[in-house]
């Protein structure tokens, strides 16, 4: 047990990088204990702002990045080693990754202390959402390339958030939902154990890494006993 309290954040981002940070500052200053970072179309299928097919849709529903300047604008005068970060971004996960990593080490953060999560559930935008960029097999090598490099290297950093929140959006039963998490989580460990990039006594740190994000839809008593039935499978 822990007396810890949770870690609070709000979902945020808009408009431009320099924007977003004002209201980062601000939510901070406020008492929030995090980020969770809100990115924009564009920069969820790596596409620049200035792309034709980016057009109407930059800064929309979330904050517009397209290169290292746009991260260093978005996190400035925030220090990175003392925060807790979300990024809920999957295609472009690995790069959202390296530019983030590249800040924290212009600010002289040590990469071992670095606390936070990439969504990178590529495999649940096949099934409800629709923001991969690559065919299935090349994406979930780089979600799985991903998840080895942090076990090396981001040893605190969880890789991967496994996101069925919008399999129930997209019109599962809470049922569905858990079924297609826990089948999510298998493929993605399956194709680290695979790929040989984590020695075998290491893959329990990558189990221990994986973070889960989960609906809770209206069925109140359904919902409850769903969660509590989920913990025990993954546990399992």
């Amino acid at each position: 047990m822990t007396d810890r309290p949770w870690l609070m954040r709000t979902y945020a981002g808009h408009s431009s990088a320099a924007a977003s940070n004002a209201l980062f500052r601000k939510n901070l200053a406020k008492g929030q204990t995090g980020l969770s970072v809100a990115f924009d179309l564009p920069t969820q299928t790596g596409h620049d702002p200035d792309h034709p097919l980016a057009r109407g849709e930059v800064g929309r529903v979330g904050v517009p990045v397209g290169h290292l300047g746009d991260l260093r604008t978005l996190f400035d005068g925030i220090p990175l080693e003392r925060t807790n970060t979300s990024m809920t971004v999957n295609a472009t996960a690995m790069w959202l990754l390296a530019l983030y990593q590249v800040v924290a080490e212009e600010q002289g953060a040590d990469l071992a202390g670095l606390t936070g999560t990439t969504q990178n559930d590529i495999i649940k935008e096949y099934l409800s959402r629709g923001t991969y960029v690559f065919p299935p097999g090349p994406s979930l090598r780089l979600t799985t390339d991903l998840i080895a490099y942090t076990v090396a290297h981001l040893p605190r950093w969880n890789p991967i958030n496994i996101c069925s929140y919008h399999l129930q959006e997209a019109g599962a039963t809470p049922v569905q939902e858990l079924a297609y998490a826990m089948c999510t989580a298998i493929a993605v460990l399956d194709a680290v154990r695979d790929s040989g990039q984590v020695p075998p006594d290491r893959m329990g740190d990558v189990v221990g890494r994986v973070s889960f994000f989960v609906n809770a839809g209206v069925r109140f008593v359904e919902e409850m006993c769903k969660l509590r039935a989920f913990a025990r499978l993954w546990d399992t």
